[in-house]
């Protein structure tokens, strides 16, 4: 798999994807991800990729050119199966969405900045958009940090456990079950005798009953999605 990040500041996005489980798929060539710099093609002698906003709305926009001519680069040296731009009136990223993407091969992810970016862009050169969330941040560095790393540890053989993956929340619509690690009593705090039974069914039996009742206290939204899939259907 393949992800090609496009930003300004490709600054913001060094830490989050050379470490920890992203940056090992990295190293093990499970995945390749490249960071490119917008102003490669910016205009004029300071490489400018803004400009003022028609109509007179306060905040810059990112210009056409800079990106349609990054975009362009890149497809002329693949195909690309989306070319994503993080946006807050996108789609809402869930388990799904990443999981549908962690099968493409490649992509291109595009952050904004500034105020935004010139709408034809959106129109004409973008094929999905994503966001994180209804709230604002300043550019979609982030955004784009999260999305990748919520493909990236999806993509076979990254996780040493493969398993663990589909344990994860929402991957069967559901919130996670507590899970606790050794000690079994810590200043009196214990872990629930069931786990420690050594009883598989029992143990898979108090998990989803823990599961269902997290989803149902603290995102019982979920609840409408998780009983209308057709296998949860009695």
């Amino acid at each position: 798999m393949r992800i090609d990040i496009l930003t300004v500041v490709p600054e913001l996005l060094d830490s989050p994807l050379s470490h920890s489980i992203v940056g090992r798929a990295r190293k093990n060539g499970l995945v390749e991800i490249h960071v490119h710099n917008i102003r490669k093609y910016g205009l004029g002698p300071r490489l400018s990729v803004d400009d003022y906003s028609y109509g007179g709305d306060a905040g810059m926009v990112m210009m056409i050119e800079p990106v349609e001519k990054m975009i362009e680069e890149l497809k002329a040296e693949r195909e690309y199966d989306e070319v994503i731009y993080m946006s807050p009136d996108g789609e809402v990223l869930d388990q799904g969405i990443s999981n549908e993407l962690s099968l493409k091969e490649n992509i291109i992810i595009l952050c904004g900045h500034y105020k935004g970016i010139d709408h034809r862009i959106r129109e004409h050169l973008i094929t999905r958009e994503i966001s994180v969330g209804d709230y604002v941040v300043s550019g979609g560095e982030i955004p784009a940090a999260l999305l990748t790393d919520s493909i990236v540890r999806l993509v076979p053989g990254v996780l040493s456990d493969e398993t663990s993956a589909l344990s994860d929340c929402f991957q069967d619509g559901l919130l996670s079950p507590p899970i606790y690690t050794r000690p079994a009593d810590y200043k009196g705090w214990k872990v629930p005798e069931v786990l420690l039974s050594g009883n598989p069914k029992l143990i898979q039996a108090w998990q989803d009953e823990q599961a269902l009742e997290r989803t149902r206290k603290l995102r019982p939204h979920l609840l409408d999605r998780y009983d209308a899939a057709p296998e949860n259907k009695k």
